[in-house]
């Protein structure tokens, strides 16, 4: 059985990241009915914008954590295709938290 890590754009322009295994049309369709509440109920309707499987669940769990934690322009590169962008994009940020810090 394959997994799923996707991306969902909100209404409100906000981005919603998650993993399913097996159907992801039926998880979308969970969402946009807001079949289970949470986040994305009251950001309707919502966009899948990103997609990508994985053969363990296990896996697109840790591509979930891992991308939650991205700021929007590197969640951005990635919806975009632009995988070329995001080590730069986590210097940048690596870069500036340290900037704060030291000010």
């Amino acid at each position: 059985m394959s997994a799923f890590l996707y991306i969902l754009q909100c209404a409100d322009q906000s981005y919603y990241v998650g993993t399913t295994r097996g159907s992801l049309e039926k998880r979308v369709a969970e969402h946009q009915s807001a079949t289970f509440g949470g986040y994305t109920a009251t950001r309707r309707p919502v966009i899948l914008v990103f997609q990508q499987s994985f053969d363990r669940i296990e896996d697109a769990i840790a591509a979930e954590r891992q991308v939650k934690g991205w700021r929007r322009e590197k969640k951005e590169a990635l919806i975009r295709g632009d995988t070329a962008a995001l080590p730069a994009l986590a210097k940048r940020g690596r870069i500036a938290a340290v900037s704060k810090s030291s000010s």
